[in-house]
Formats: structure tokens, sequence, C-alpha cells
């Protein structure tokens, strides 16, 4: 099953003119010098009950986000940093309060045209960090219906440094192959199985190829489709335990200030789980940009 799902994914990218993307940040042709801006938002709902026939659970979340970018060209040359962050709890009635939404991821993107004629066909440098703020649990898992701890800050925690040939068409789309190192460090020693280290390990380096693409455009005036497309294939094992990292965003303007977003994650990881991993976020809220 999972073999067949990576190869769905893998000929939908190579088929496809604009289907997937990878984390990235776009930096356009028409760009000079060096810009900079941030959003900030805020997401939230609520619900209560009180003698309700259809039954319910009472229940308020909140999620904060930010995005920093800082983008710069000079003649061949370019350079994105994105700094994207995202934290989000819920309390519900009679269960306390969980976690939503946890997100620390930082990326530094160089490029360079290797050709004026051709400047389509750019060489990349990607360097990137992942992890999340917070303790992270599988409710309910436990033999006594108790909590499993599944993640903490810097558990894990994801370095890769890629570098390969890019293919770059316009501001919208971009495609990329090369090589890549990636590695998994785990701060908490009891959660070094859990992402398939040894007992007692924290560290793991591995060599090996990258594939990722990047989608950023308007379907209607204020509504903006993202999508993004990132693989990772270990030279020292087999093709049906490739990293894919698969996250698409919808998001639709109400205003300046109010927006809804619909998000869509999918993971997979077999140092994690056999199974792909889903997460799926519907919200309303505000945003704010500064320039």
């Amino acid at each position: 099953m999972k073999q067949a799902v990576f190869l769905i994914i893998i000929v939908t990218l190579f088929i496809s003119d604009k289907s997937f993307a990878q984390d990235s940040v776009t930096i356009p042709d028409t760009l000079r010098g060096g810009q900079t801006s941030w959003i900030i938002g805020l997401n939230g709902s609520q619900a209560s009950y009180s003698n309700w026939s259809q039954g319910g659970t009472n229940n308020i979340s909140a999620t904060g986000t930010s995005t920093l970018t800082y983008l710069y060209r000079k003649q061949k040359f370019a350079y994105g940093l994105m700094l994207d962050t995202r934290y989000g709890k819920t309390r519900i009635e009679d269960e306390g309060t969980r976690k939503i939404a946890d997100r620390l991821y930082f990326l530094n993107r160089f490029l360079y045209t290797l050709n004026e004629e051709n400047p389509k066909l750019k060489l990349f440098t990607n360097l990137s960090f992942r992890t999340q703020f917070d303790k992270g649990y599988d409710y309910g898992a436990a033999e006594d219906d108790g909590d499993i701890l599944i993640s903490d800050f810097m558990a894990p925690a994801y370095f890769s440094e890629n570098i390969g040939i890019a293919y770059v068409p316009d501001d919208v789309f971009s495609v990329e192959a090369g090589l890549g190192l990636k590695q998994t460090y785990v701060s908490d020693e009891s959660l070094s199985e859990t992402y398939g280290l040894d007992e007692g390990d924290q560290f793991r380096s591995e060599a090996g190829l990258t594939i990722g693409a990047s989608l950023e455009t308007n379907l209607l005036e204020n509504v903006q489709f993202s999508s993004s497309l990132q693989t990772f294939t270990n030279f020292n094992r087999s093709l049906s335990s490739t990293d894919v990292y698969f996250s698409n965003k919808l998001i639709g303007r109400i205003n300046s200030y109010m927006n809804t977003n619909l998000s869509l994650d999918l993971a997979y990881d077999d140092d994690f789980s056999d199974e792909i991993q889903v997460a799926q976020i519907l919200s309303l809220g505000i945003s704010y940009s500064i320039r």
C-alpha cells in the first residue's frame, strides 16, 4: 500500500504542470535588492452547549501563526530566508487542554542563475531546520487509557542540506532535484526508538537524493493556494522508505484583515510509522502583514 501511494505522488508530480510543491520561498525575477515581510495571524473557535438536544462538548481553541520572510536578489544571485511558526491549544470540557498545532521551521535558500540566456535553470542550495515547541501526546493510547509522549522540543529535530539543479519557469512554480544530507536529533532519549534511532542514541545522519517543487498562485481574486512537496531517499534504504512531506494551504480573504484557512498536510516517514500521517485544519481568523 505504501509503495503504491508513494508512486502515485511521484508520477503525479512529473505529469502535472503545477500540482505539488516544496516548503520554500519564491524569489521574484523582478526583485532588486532586499525585501522583508512579516505576516502574523490568530485563528480561533468556540462552542458552548446547554440543554442542547443534539448534544455537544464545550470547547475553545486558538492558534497563533507567524511567517517572517526576507528576499534578496542581485544579478545572478538570489537568497531567501523564511521563519515559519505555528502554535495552538484547545480546551475541551472534562478533558483538559490539548495541543492542536505546533511548528517551528527555518529555511535558507540560495539560487544562482547558470546561464543568463536561459535564466529558468538555476543552481540551488537549501539549508533547513524543523521541529516543534511543545510536548505532543498520543492521547488515551496507553494500556491504562493514559497519554503517551511522542514528541517534545528538539525531539525530534530535523536538519537538512540540499544542493542541485532547479527549474524555475516563473514566479508561480518551480521544481528541483539534487543530493541531500539529513540529520535527525532527539533530545529525549526515551523517544529515540520512536524515530528510528537505536535505544539510547540521539543523533543520526543520512545521505540521499532529494526532489522538491513549489507552487503559489491565486485561484480567484481573494483566494490563494499554495502547495509543497519534498522527498528524501536514503542511499542505503529502499525506494519505498522515501520520506515524503506534502503540504497544502487554501486562504480565502474576507477583507484586509480577516481570512479563512484550510490546510491539509500529509507525511510519510517509516521511521515513525508505516501509515501516512494526516493533519487537516479549517479555521477563521485575522492576519496582519508588516512590510
